[in-house]
């Protein structure tokens, strides 16, 4: 009997310890697919109960626009799960944008309160607009037409100002609207965009269109490749910008490979735009000859540095430049560039986009190059052909040596980016030594010493262990600027987390160490977000209790600003802030929602808890309305941990497209 009693507690004791390692190896399993829907699910229902609240809670908001930014999020949050609830709610924020343009309030700008005023509801207006587009293109377009004003938007005619030509708004609108749609019905965005250019306009958004459509029906994209290119050439690209601008995008993305037996297998990302080319190897070669017989029309090369005094952003050298393909033309003369000079100024910007096609020209169009070769060499520009094939061609990845190569051969002003490119690409290789050498012979000293200051902190992190964090502190140290210390500190955390979670947890303890006080200036405040952004992925509790002090010392600026309101500052209306005031405490509040939005995701009742301690009702639901987009969008696999990316429209921040 005692021997039992004495084999029965043996193997209770034996249970008793061997138990606990299943369980933790189960707790650092990664979680089954069952799990990760369970979570899905809970963050999903976690989401609209926040955003019933927050719909609820936005009743009371006084300002129209306010309450109108809040429906057209809550309306793009709720289409998945109520359709007709949200169709309702885009109503009503159409509504309240046709009750803003007939009855703008007073808003207290000096210079043009009128001008002030429609740019709020132009951009309350595609804020709507394209918030509708992601979910039903006619919906998107009958808000289009019934916001419309009556009276065109004022543009701003100070000529002196901004020496450059007018914009017309509702183009733009319309242009993004078709880019918009195409990823929700491409036929529908293919026909409005053959409208757009029956009419005399090139969109930009039709290179858009043609990716789009081209993966639902390739002989439908080949179609309206082939009249966009046919449409380019029948316009004088010399006089007419758009068909100029629309013609470099497409020769600047390179020659489509045939997907033949593809499409279905890779579709195209929904929500974001389609970068990439366009035309196919006929197009693209028949539209690149075309401009090069337009480029070929230059006869003067630019003014030279030298005949112009140096500035900021004219810094002195030698040799003529090309410009910018994708710059606006600029001229200084009150009365614009004459006819003559527009044609030139094409011309040129012709060039250098058909420089960069140097390859392509030299195999597709071989009788033309040595005309273009000359044509560069009198306009003291050398060409790219020794660069190798460019990389939006190829869609290679460059290495180390092609960089080098790209870089001997490039004009002076690149040679430094491609040189410390090169540098890092070798670093990323896995050659440190090459990487210094590379830095040594090439870079001017202050660049030189920076990447060399990089690869050692890179060499210090591969070999760290517990001593050797003392040294990399020493380092840090070292660097002049609180902001050069916190992104070092950050950067090696990111590329420790590998290997060694503790001496990343150390290093980001390290930049929070620097970040903890009392911020003085908006510059600091972004400097804690970072390190609560860098925390999210290592130690979400770390990351709250970075943000509990900066919210709290929000809450105080609120109160002095609403005190200082329409002396020092103008952020409130009848006593309610603006959601979308353009201040930069708006934007750091707008930054702190996107932080609590990463950390819902891990911590749901303390995000929201954080976000209910703004004492205000306004950045309240701004930061609310953030964790609910958050919660609501898939997380992306390239950023840390589950981060969420910032949507176009949401709640405190600024859409693209604006008036000029």
């Amino acid at each position: 009997m005692k021997r039992l009693l004495i084999l029965t507690l043996a193997c209770t004791l034996f249970y008793a310890t061997a138990l606990p390692a299943p369980a933790q190896e189960q707790s650092t399993a990664q979680p089954t697919a069952e799990e990760l829907e369970k979570q899905k699910a809970e963050r999903e229902k976690n989401a609209y109960r926040l955003l019933d609240q927050v719909i609820d809670e936005a009743q009371s908001l006084r300002l129209t626009e306010n309450r109108v930014r809040v429906q057209i999020n809550a309306a793009d949050a709720l289409w998945d799960k109520n359709q007709g609830r949200a169709r309702s709610l885009f109503t009503m924020a159409a509504d309240g944008i046709a009750e803003l343009v007939r009855n703008p309030p007073m808003i207290n700008n000096r210079q043009n309160p009128g001008q002030n005023q429609d740019r709020r509801s132009f951009q309350l207006r595609q804020e709507l607009v394209l918030a509708a587009a992601k979910h039903d293109a006619q919906l998107a377009y009958q808000l289009l037409a019934t916001t419309k004003p009556a009276v065109p938007i004022a543009q701003n005619t100070n000529e002196q100002r901004r020496p450059r030509p007018m914009v017309d708004p509702e183009d733009n609108l319309e242009q993004a609207l078709l880019g918009r749609i195409a990823a929700l019905d491409p036929k529908l965005a293919a026909q409005n965009a053959e409208q757009m250019m029956e009419k005399g306009q090139f969109p930009r958004s039709v290179t858009e269109v043609i990716t789009r459509l081209s993966q639902q029906d390739p002989e439908a994209g080949a179609k309206l490749a082939d009249k966009t290119v046919k449409r380019i050439q029948a316009a004088n690209v010399l006089t007419n910008n758009e068909a100029a601008v629309l013609a470099q995008l497409m020769i600047n993305s390179g020659i489509r490979q045939p997907t033949e037996g593809t499409a279905a297998a890779n579709p195209l990302p929904v929500g974001v735009p389609v970068r990439g080319p366009v035309l196919e190897q006929a197009a693209y070669v028949e539209l690149l000859s075309s401009m090069v017989d337009a480029a070929l029309k230059v006869t003067s090369p630019p003014q030279t540095n030298q005949q112009r005094p140096a500035s900021a952003g004219n810094p002195p050298r030698g040799r003529a430049q090309l410009p910018n393909p994708n710059s606006p033309v600029v001229s200084n003369r009150p009365g614009g560039p004459t006819p003559e000079q527009t044609e030139q100024i094409n011309a040129r910007r012709l060039l250098a986009s058909i420089m960069i096609a140097m390859p392509v020209i030299e195999q597709q169009l071989p009788s033309k190059a040595p005309a273009v070769r000359q044509k560069l060499a009198e306009m003291g520009v050398g060409t790219l052909a020794n660069m190798g094939q460019p990389t939006f061609l190829t869609g290679n990845v460059p290495t180390s040596d092609s960089l080098i190569q790209a870089a001997a051969n490039a004009p002076p002003q690149a040679q430094s980016r491609l040189y410390q490119q090169a540098a890092f690409r070798a670093l990323e290789e896995g050659n440190a030594d090459r990487a210094r050498q590379i830095a040594t012979d090439h870079l001017p000293a202050n660049t030189r010493d920076s990447v060399l200051q990089r690869i050692e902190f890179r060499e210090l992190v591969k070999k760290a262990d517990s001593a050797r964090f003392e040294e990399i502190r020493q380092s840090v140290n070292r660097l002049q600027s609180d902001n050069e210390k916190i992104e070092m500190l950050i950067q090696l955390a990111g590329d420790a987390q590998k290997t060694n979670q503790k001496l990343a947890i150390q290093l980001l303890e390290e930049a929070r160490q620097i970040t903890n006080r009392r911020a003085t200036s908006y510059d600091q405040f972004n400097q804690q977000l970072r390190v609560a952004r860098a925390f999210v992925s290592t130690d979400t509790a770390r990351s709250f209790e970075v943000l509990e002090p900066v919210i709290s010392h929000i809450n105080e600026l609120l109160n002095a600003a609403s005190i200082l309101n329409g002396f020092e500052i103008n952020m409130f209306r009848d006593g309610e802030m603006t959601m979308q005031g353009g201040s930069a405490l708006t934007t750091t509040i707008s930054r702190i929602g996107q932080e609590l939005a990463n950390l819902a995701r891990t911590d749901f009742e303390r995000a929201d808890t954080l976000a209910g301690r703004f004492q205000l009702t306004e950045p309240r639901i701004m930061t609310r309305m953030s964790i609910v987009e958050g919660l609501l969008t898939p997380p992306r696999p390239d950023r840390p941990s589950g981060t969420v990316p910032v949507n176009v429209g949401r709640v405190g921040q600024t859409v693209n497209v604006r008036p000029e």
